[in-house]
C-alpha cells in the first residue's frame, strides 16, 4: 500500500513523513538519508553560521541525494539576529524547492523572497488561529505542533490529539502533524485526525544518520515519555527539553521568585549544547527532546525507520481496523 496524499504530491516525495529541520541536526548526513528512504529531509539553515555555508551545506547534500529536500528558515528575535533574509537568499539561489519556516511575524519578509521562485513553503504553527492567518497569507502548507513537541509548543498547551483536527477543521490546505510521532500507530492517527503526512524531529536524531554523538541518541532511548522538562514557562517562551540534570537545574533557578534568563544563559546557551551534541558530554547543555521518547526503543537507520513506520501502518489498517468491522 502506499500512502498517497496532497503532501506527497505537493513535494515529489515517495511517503508523507518529514523530517524535522533541528538546531545541530539538520546536516547534509541526516537529510539526505531521510530523502533517500523517501521522505523529506530538511537541513537547518542556522544550524551553518553563515549563508555562504549554507550553500555549502546544500551542494553537499544535493550530492548525496537525488531525490527532493528542504531547508529549515526560523525567524526569531535575538540580539545578535543573522541576516535572515542573507540565508533565504542562500536558498532560493541553490534551487531548494520546499522550505520549512516557523518564528514571528517577520518570517513574512522571507515568504515574500521566496514566493516568486516557486519555492514550497511549510509553516510550522503551534495553534489553530495561526495556522489559518498562515494559510491566508499564501503558505502552501501547514505544520500543525501539538503540546507533546520538542522545542517550543507555544503557551496554549492543547495536544496533538484536540489541535489537529481542530486545525483540520479550519484550514483547507495540506496540513502535517508534528509532534510525539514516531511510529506507525501515530503515522495512521495523524491521518485519522486530518492530516496528510508526519512531521518527526525526535525519532530522527536516534537514527544511525544522525551526526550527534551515541551518549545523546542513548538518552532518547533510555527516556521515557516523562523524560522532558519544560523550560522558560516563567518568561512566556515555553521550550521542552530532554530531561537531564542541566534541564532540571534550569527548572530550579527559573522558579526562584525575580529570576530571568540570565539566570540560566550558563546552562542554555547554544554552544555549550552543539558541544554536547558533538562530545556527548550530557553536563555540558541541553537538547530538544519531546515526549515520543517514550516510543523510541532503538537506533535504526532512516530507511529502516521510515520503511517500518510504513509497514506497520499498512499493517494496522489492513488488520487492526478491518477486525474491528463486522
Amino acid at each position: 500500500m502506499a500512502f498517497k496524499t496532497r503532501i506527497t504530491d505537493l513535494l515529489g516525495i515517495e511517503h508523507p513523513i518529514i523530517q524535522g529541520g533541528m538546531q545541530g541536526v539538520g546536516t547534509a548526513e541526516l537529510a539526505s538519508a531521510v530523502s533517500n528512504a523517501g521522505g523529506l529531509g530538511i537541513l537547518t539553515a542556522l544550524t551553518q553560521p553563515t549563508p555562504e555555508a549554507l550553500r555549502a551545506e546544500i551542494e553537499r547534500c544535493a550530492a548525496m541525494t537525488q531525490k527532493p529536500f528542504g531547508v529549515n528558515l526560523t525567524v526569531f528575535p535575538t540580539i545578535n539576529s543573522p541576516d535572515y533574509k542573507a540565508y533565504a537568499q542562500a536558498i532560493i539561489d541553490s534551487g531548494v524547492k520546499a522550505v520549512e519556516t516557523a518564528g514571528t511575524p517577520a518570517v513574512q519578509e522571507i515568504w515574500a523572497m521566496l514566493k516568486p521562485h516557486g519555492i514550497r513553503i511549510l509553516h510550522k504553527c503551534t495553534s489553530v488561529r495561526h495556522a489559518v492567518s498562515a494559510e491566508k497569507r499564501g503558505v502552501d502548507a501547514i505544520s500543525i505542533d501539538g503540546f507533546e513537541c520538542a522545542g517550543h509548543p507555544g503557551e496554549d498547551d492543547i495536544p496533538g490529539l484536540i489541535l489537529i483536527p481542530c486545525a483540520a477543521d479550519k484550514v483547507k490546505i495540506p496540513m502535517i502533524a508534528s509532534g510525539g510521532f514516531g511510529d506507525g500507530r501515530g503515522f495512521v492517527a495523524a491521518l485519522a485526525l486530518g492530516a496528510e503526512g508526519i512531521n518527526m524531529g525526535t525519532r530522527f536524531c536516534a537514527t544511525q544518520e544522525a551526526v550527534i554523538h551515541p551518549n545523546v541518541k542513548q538518552a532518547y532511548v533510555d527516556n521515557d515519555e516523562r523524560g522532558t522538562n519544560l523550560i522558560f514557562r516563567s518568561l512566556k517562551n515555553s521550550a521542552r527539553v530532554g530531561k537531564s540534570a542541566v534541564s532540571d537545574e534550569v527548572v530550579r533557578r527559573l522558579a526562584e521568585p525575580g529570576s530571568t534568563f540570565a539566570d540560566v544563559k550558563d546552562l542554555v546557551a547554544g554552544e555549550k549544547g552543539r558541544e554536547m551534541l558533538r562530545t556527548g558530554d550530557m553536563s555540558q547543555g541541553i537538547y530538544w527532546a519531546s515526549m515520543v521518547q517514550g516510543l523510541i526503543h532503538d537506533i535504526p537507520t532512516c530507511k529502516e525507520l521510515i520503511d517500518r513506520i510504513i509497514a506497520d501502518a499498512e499493517s494496522i489498517l489492513d488488520q487492526r481496523v478491518q477486525g474491528f468491522r463486522r
